[in-house]
């Protein structure tokens, strides 16, 4: 598959001429923030975690057994940069200790995801305060991940057993699981992680993004010969339509990817899914869970993909580009943020309740629909830092 083409935004005008978040509005939203987590410290400590989505608005407590974990720890690390208070650290600190003993002992971990467990969390801790516990628990990680690479096909397997022909595939999503392995590169000097985590940025950019921008949830490669087979979805409304939260891993890993490795010629393929995904917003620009769905559809949105998104346009707008370019990513940073900051949180804080209100798990599992989940609610927090203050990034 080629480059895809580059759609038009229906209006370029209004999103390159927005007014720029003022300090007051990015205030409100880091004091949301750092409100809900101090009630969340308060339910969350010690080794214990929040599920990955809420139930009728309240996180469950669980160990450290999900692929979602690192989140609650990168919010913390997120909070201690943003403030200097000490108690975010030492929680956070105490959290690592956990990864590390996960990964020492492989628990829940057969399976692409170490990036957004170890990320957030560990690789956080080593930037943030050079923890060599985490610096240890990270490389780990990534050795991990590299048990999940297939030469023939030059990607990582999403999950399922590495010889299982219907497993033989990946997912956009893995696009903020390998900064992991380019991250472990610099830390050991060793460049096959950085090797194979460009090869898979290259094969997914080459499949499972359609020619009009959009992309397939996971695509299929044929085991025998290491080829593309088929694009499919697990998580998005049909095989055909735009998953929200995937447009935004794609929007937000594709930027993450030409940072690491300098591949410049990859921005039309962000571009393009950017602007795919800006065309079909709603009136309140916080998309919907598939964006096959409009204002008037009575499905539920999902703010985690906006959350996600804003990243992603922050990140864009960092790398360069044009000055229109810069303009209408800073412009779609500008607009999203304000909606999430205007609409989807609260200034009400309660133990063990989300930032981020009206965001999808998985639709069609029933799981977390119109409930918060805790990557939106770190997204959320981390484009917010994006603004505030000169940030390393943890990705």
């Amino acid at each position: 598959m080629g480059v895809p083409l580059i759609e038009p935004l229906a209006d370029a005008k209004r999103w390159r001429s927005v007014k720029s978040l003022g300090k007051d509005e990015l205030d409100l939203g880091l004091n949301r923030c750092l409100a809900q987590i101090d009630a969340n410290m308060s339910v969350f400590g010690n080794g214990q975690f929040p599920t990955p989505a809420t139930t009728n608005g309240l996180y469950g407590v669980m160990g450290n057994d999900e692929w979602t974990n690192g989140f609650w720890t990168g919010q913390l690390w997120l909070a201690y940069e943003l403030t200097g208070e000490l108690r975010y650290r030492t929680l956070a600190e105490t959290n690592v200790e956990s990864f590390l003993e996960r990964v020492e002992h492989r628990h829940e971990l057969d399976h692409h995801d170490l990036g957004f467990l170890y990320i957030p969390s560990c690789v956080a801790a080593f930037k943030v305060c050079g923890s060599e516990r985490g610096r240890r628990a990270a490389v780990l990680a990534a050795d991990q991940l590299m048990t999940r690479w297939q030469a023939r096909g030059r990607f990582f397997q999403a999950w399922g057993p590495m010889d299982s022909p219907d497993h033989y595939r990946f997912i956009i999503d893995c696009l903020l699981n390998v900064p992991l392995l380019y991250w472990a590169s610099d830390a050991t000097g060793d460049p096959t992680y950085a090797a194979c985590a460009r090869d898979h940025f290259m094969t997914t950019c080459a499949h499972i993004i359609r020619a009009d921008g959009s992309a397939f949830h996971t695509f299929y490669m044929d085991p025998i010969t290491g080829g593309p087979d088929h694009g499919a979805t697990r998580q998005g409304y049909s095989d055909d339509s735009a998953w929200a939260r995937g447009q935004a891993w794609g929007i937000d890993g594709i930027s993450i990817n030409i940072r690491h490795t300098g591949m410049k010629g990859y921005r039309d393929y962000a571009r393009s899914m950017r602007n795919y995904y800006l065309n079909r917003l709603p009136e309140d620009s916080v998309c919907y869970w598939d964006l096959i769905f409009g204002d008037g559809s009575d499905q539920p949105r999902d703010s985690s993909a906006a959350a996600i998104a804003a990243c992603g346009f922050a990140e864009m707008a960092s790398q360069g580009a044009s000055e229109e370019e810069r303009a209408i990513n800073e412009g779609a940073l500008a607009i999203t943020l304000r909606s999430l900051i205007n609409n989807y949180t609260t200034d009400v804080p309660a133990p063990g309740a989300p930032i981020l209100h009206h965001g999808v798990y998985s639709w069609h599992s029933g799981k977390g629909v119109d409930e918060g989940n805790i990557w939106g609610d770190y997204f959320f927090l981390e484009a917010i830092a994006r603004k505030l203050i000169t940030w390393n990034p943890y990705w």
